[in-house]
């Protein structure tokens, strides 16, 4: 006999978002616990810093520390001298490319069709043509990468940042990309694929990714954290400037270029950058 068909289509989609509880129901812990204080002195701090729960946060951020330096920054050092790079671009390649259907729903959210089309090309090109993603054939077929997120997407629908949060493994934030977060992880196309290939791949994708992302950041925060009085707020103010770039760029004109900050995101948690 052929085995249920309840093992297969929208339960083991639901199944497969449902094995993400823990990391959105911490996710959507800390967006609730951030609230304008009522204190005046704390209120004027947080209208300078909008960071109303600095100390939760800068505590979450020093547990981020510690296993970013016990754990990731070990691995990702070892991948970086002991990988050929040729090997390291093919593996940024494919889990890049496993982020492709939900950029382009994100195009789509943000009328940007024509990007939403690129992006759409460039999954099947490279998922077909580049060896399920390992080669980026489409950036040389004049079909460049470009980023979209939730996050990104709230901004150009207009709504504001709110205040930091610092999220456990993934770094700073704020609550209006904590909640695109909960939206990137639910809606991503690929989690609704019947199977647990799709779902292994998916894992797979996400752990090279993120060892490949801390990888291509360890030159930057090495710096950074040498160099800053306070690497948290250091930290803090980059994120909230790179992200208002990206938003800048999501609302400007198909073909537009925004110039912003050039500096790649600072995130030393383990978890790929979120741009």
């Amino acid at each position: 006999m052929r085995p249920s068909a309840s093992k297969s289509g929208p339960l083991s989609a639901v199944a497969a978002v449902l094995t993400r509880g823990p990391a959105i129901g911490s996710i959507l812990f800390l967006v609730a616990c951030a609230h304008a204080p009522t204190d005046p002195e704390a209120r004027a701090a947080y209208d300078s810093a909008n960071d109303p729960a600095e100390p939760t946060n800068r505590t979450i951020f020093a547990g981020n520390q510690f296993v970013d330096r016990n754990a990731m920054q070990p691995v990702a050092r070892a991948y970086e001298e002991y990988v050929p790079s040729g090997v390291r671009k093919s593996i940024h390649n494919f889990a890049s490319n496993l982020r492709e259907p939900g950029i382009a729903v994100n195009d789509a959210l943000q009328a940007n069709f024509s990007r939403a089309w690129n992006t759409t090309q460039r999954f099947v090109i490279n998922t077909t043509v580049g060896g399920a993603g390992l080669f980026d054939v489409a950036s040389d077929w004049n079909r460049p990468h470009h980023d979209a997120d939730f996050g990104q997407t709230f901004g150009v629908w207009g709504i504001g940042t709110g205040p930091s949060v610092q999220l456990p493994l993934f770094g700073p934030s704020n609550v209006r990309d904590t909640v695109g977060k909960v939206g990137d992880i639910l809606a991503n196309p690929l989690s609704f694929i019947p199977g647990g290939a799709m779902s292994t791949i998916e894992i797979a994708g996400g752990g090279v990714g993120a060892v490949d992302g801390r990888a291509d950041l360890l030159s930057t925060t090495d710096k950074l954290e040498n160099t800053s009085l306070d690497y948290y707020v250091t930290l803090r103010s980059m994120q909230a400037q790179r992200r208002a770039a990206f938003v800048d760029e999501g609302k400007a004109p198909p073909g537009h270029v925004v110039i912003g900050p050039i500096t790649p995101s600072p995130d030393v948690t383990p978890a790929p950058a979120a741009r």
